[in-house]
């Protein structure tokens, strides 16, 4: 998908996580896209105040589970993200989060929050998912081929709701942009260009 099609700029609901001053920005994409990177500047321009719930870090890390359909960490990451807006944190869900398996909970979290919600997917096409995965430390345990095997291009969820970014957008396009999208901007805060 073109990023330069207009999508919504915010999902708005009203049921019952958060408030109506909480923001969700919710980061998807393929291994390699910049996911966990983009959320740790979001944090980094942002400060203190906002929560970053990593599919990663849940799954792997805390459950040490494999990424199937019904997996327990599909309610943590929900319970997780619910519980931080409750808190008064904005929050950031990241993590590859296939739309097959993680949709129904993102659909659900982005429905009961009363704030707003921004969702982005990172569209990496395979061969830069390979170079990218390359630089990293779990390229030692994780092959291209195990890779292609997760890999689902454009795997967006139903309705039009993400917001589209392509692989020539830089990590601090892409950050600047979210920012601005969101209006998670501190005072005295500029993009660096």
């Amino acid at each position: 998908m073109d990023d330069s099609v207009e999508q919504p700029s915010a999902v708005r609901a009203g049921a019952g996580t958060g408030s109506t001053d909480t923001v969700l920005v919710v980061v998807r994409g393929p291994s390699g896209a910049g996911k966990s990177s983009t959320a740790a500047r979001i944090r980094s321009a942002y400060g203190r105040g906002l929560a970053i719930v990593g599919q990663d870090l849940l799954r792997r890390e805390v459950l040490r589970e494999r990424d199937v359909a019904g997996g327990a960490n599909i309610g943590l990451i929900g319970l997780v993200a619910s519980h931080a807006l409750d808190s008064g944190f904005h929050t950031v869900v990241e993590g590859i989060l296939d739309a097959g398996r993680y949709g129904a909970m993102l659909t659900d979290l982005v429905a009961g929050h009363r704030g707003r919600s921004f969702l982005y997917y990172l569209d990496i096409g395979f061969d830069e998912t390979v170079r990218r995965h390359a630089t990293r430390p779990l390229s030692a345990e994780v092959s291209a081929e195990q890779m292609a095997g997760w890999y689902r291009p454009l795997d967006l969820l139903p309705g039009g709701v993400e917001h589209v970014i392509g692989e020539d957008s830089t990590l601090d396009g892409t950050v600047t942009r979210i920012l601005t999208d969101t209006a998670l901007t501190p005072p005295g805060w500029s993009p660096r260009l």
